[in-house]
């Protein structure tokens, strides 16, 4: 739709005064209301100085675009207005406005007036074309102008598709909030600046009707720069490695030949993508290999994960510390718990932390298959982390057949077991989940027409949560839960043969191998069934293996974070910017034994991570359980400190393991760049 076919003779001002915005906005309102355009003045109106509410529509250079989409049009329109003498606007450059188009938009889906308004911002940059409707001497004069504009543009336009480039110099993409004016002015004003130097330019427009004249892989491999002038998100993992310069969408108006000239200079700094980040989990391509696609699953899981890994662990911490402060630093299980606020802070931070291996497992499914992998993911997630007790729980009066297959193998043995398969057994569900729902989609590909409607509402999650829990159960839980049965059975042989410094080194390696999962939750287990036994046995003997085992486990669990934490400050390169600005939550997490907060390194590069982190706790654990020392609460970190038996020599465990985890790591993750 051209810009002509929307304006009229009676809707043109010419010789326009107004001693305002508000005034003149009204004044632009009755002209669109000779138009014929509008049902309702004052719903149309209000609609107008609403959207004047969310930022300016005085662009600059003496122009200004009001527009609103509403039901109170009835035809979309133009109605324009010169002011000789101008008024005052609010303008973006604060300069007064000369020349005024409001666009009436009737609220339909093809939304005509981002269309219309696309083609009139990129003839306002034209200065000899504001200057050609200032100097209009009469309405027909001024439609003239328009008519003979838009026809110079369309021919140039056709003539340069006819002779585009197969490669750009540049490439850039330009943005704004409401996507409207300024998305566009931007777009005009680089693809000039390009023609005047001779440089080959293309510019994605992302403006509220969806992104226009999109830039290609291809392309973007032989362009020299790359330009984002943007107030709004634009997707960036696809320009990893380029030259780029991000400036907002004002200095694309305004500073075009300095940003076009500086993209083809090779000044500009190569862009990459934070690690964890949206931009980096959501890269997709054919061209990627099998381990990076896996590694960008992995990665959207983790930094979904992370907000309820710092924010709830965070949360017990501070319950940890609220009751130390208030006394209670010695209470044993009801320690966080011991004062009202402490109890809701550590309940609202344990929920949190609760629903992080469903999110992680929900979140890898969504990156493999769209919103269906998701449910899926999500119920994957949470039988990792509950495990398949509420089922072994159930009375099987049956010995045979599958009721006896299913108590005897699929909840591990006659009493359930524990099948809980934590945060390595999230991942599992959540590429399951992924792959099960591509299956689905692949299986269900030729339906007949009438039953494609059911695929993502029934089929996907149905089927998929069906098979999920079936392959969790049956599978994943009872193998890591036969592991977890067997580690205990392990611990209980090591403690009866008295070797109690090889009791700290397996407890410390177990708290730091999956970090909550059931290896650790073995090894917590164990601590406190020993604080259980010993609260209730009279041999003092006994009762110091059992305080020794608590501390090696505790200490196992405070290495990872801190560990990490001091490898990000010691070793900047091996860590994104992302990675390394969790530095103080890591240690905070670390003192307060919340091992999580390692959870997100471990799950992006285990192959390097979690044998540090092992290496790391192991040690602290064995020097712990040397120096004899001791712990008589279940929980808490520093916070507990006061009741550690030998409790400088507990530090000084503490931080060789933790040196020792940093160093491992100095050594063994590559540079975040070559990653």
């Amino acid at each position: 739709m051209r810009v002509r076919d929307l304006l009229a003779v009676q809707s043109i001002e010419l010789n326009g005064t107004a001693t305002g915005k508000e005034d003149v906005i009204k004044q632009m309102v009755t002209l669109m209301e000779k138009r014929g355009n509008i049902n309702d003045r004052a719903t149309y109106e209000a609609g107008v100085f609403k959207r004047e509410e969310e930022g300016t529509t005085g662009v600059g250079d003496g122009i200004a675009i009001p527009h609103c989409k509403s039901d109170a049009v009835s035809a979309p329109g133009l109605a324009a207005m010169v002011l000789p003498e101008g008024v005052e606007y609010e303008a973006l450059d604060g300069e007064p406005v000369y020349v005024i188009f409001l666009i009436a938009a009737p609220n339909t889906e093809d939304n005509v007036h981002l269309e219309v308004l696309s083609r009139l911002s990129e003839l306002l940059m034209d200065d000899g074309f504001t200057s050609s409707l200032r100097a209009a001497k009469t309405p027909e004069e001024f439609l003239q102008v328009i008519t003979d504009a838009e026809d110079a543009k369309d021919a140039a336009v056709e003539a340069k598709a006819a002779a585009a480039p197969q490669t750009y110099d540049v490439l850039a993409v330009t943005a704004c909030p409401t996507g409207i004016a300024h998305t566009y002015m931007a777009a005009e004003a680089l693809e000039k600046a390009g023609d005047e130097l001779g440089i080959s330019i293309k510019v994605e427009t992302r403006g509220s009707g969806g992104a226009k004249n999109v830039i290609t892989d291809e392309e973007i491999k032989a362009a020299k720069g790359i330009v984002i002038a943007a107030d709004a998100k634009v997707p960036m993992e696809r320009f990893a490695g380029k030259p780029l310069i991000e400036v907002k969408v004002a200095d694309g108006i305004h500073k075009a030949d300095e940003l076009v000239k500086k993209a083809v200079s090779g000044t500009a700094p190569a862009y990459h993508p934070v690690a964890g980040s949206e931009e980096e989990v959501k890269k997709e391509g054919s061209g990627d290999s099998v381990g990076h696609q896996i590694y960008t699953h992995l990665m959207s899981g983790v930094s979904h994960m992370l907000p309820f890994v710092i924010g709830g662990g965070i949360l017990v911490a501070l319950a940890f510390l609220l009751d130390t402060l208030m006394g209670y630093g010695s209470v044993g299980a009801s320690f966080g718990s011991a004062t009202p606020i402490s109890a809701f802070l550590k309940n609202a931070g344990g929920m949190a932390m609760g629903v992080m291996v469903p999110v992680l497992a929900g979140y890898i499914a969504y990156s493999i298959a769209d919103r269906p992998g998701l449910a899926v993911g999500f119920l994957g997630g949470l039988l990792a982390s509950n495990g398949n007790a509420a089922v072994a729980d159930f009375n099987w009066d049956s010995t045979s057949g599958f009721a006896s297959f299913v108590k005897n193998f699929a909840f591990v043995g006659e009493n359930g077991g524990n099948t809980v398969s934590g945060f390595l057994g999230g991942i599992a569900a959540g590429f399951l989940a992924g792959y099960l729902v591509l299956m689905l989609q692949k299986w269900t590909e030729n339906f007949p027409k009438s039953l494609q409607g059911i695929r993502p509402i029934l089929i996907y999650p149905l089927v998929g949560m069906f098979l999920e829990a079936v392959l969790m159960c049956f599978i994943l839980n009872p193998v890591i839960g036969l592991v977890n049965t067997g580690l205990s059975a392990m611990l209980n042989a090591i403690y009866a043969s008295g070797m109690i410094w090889l009791m700290g080194l397996i407890l410390g390696g177990m708290m730091a191998i999956d970090m909550g999962g059931p290896i650790n939750k073995a090894a917590y287990v164990f601590g406190t069934g020993m604080l259980t036994e010993a609260a209730a046995s009279s041999d003092p003997a006994f009762q110091k293996v059992a305080y020794i085992a608590m501390a090696a486990v505790m200490i196992g669990g405070m290495v990872p974070p801190l560990g990490i934490a001091l490898a990000t400050i010691f070793f900047p390169k091996k860590f994104t910017k992302s990675e390394q600005e969790t530095k103080v939550t890591n240690i905070i997490m670390g003192a307060s034994f919340i091992t999580e907060g390692a959870i997100p390194f471990a799950a992006a590069d285990p192959g390097h991570v979690i044998p540090a982190t092992f290496v790391g706790s192991a040690v602290a654990g064995l020097l712990s359980a040397l120096f004899g020392c001791t712990l008589m609460a279940p929980h808490g970190g520093i916070f507990v400190f006061a009741t550690v038996g030998n409790p400088f020599m507990y530090i000084i465990s503490w931080l060789v393991g933790s040196a020792i985890t940093c160093f491992l790591l100095g050594i063994l993750k590559k540079n975040a760049d070559e990653r």
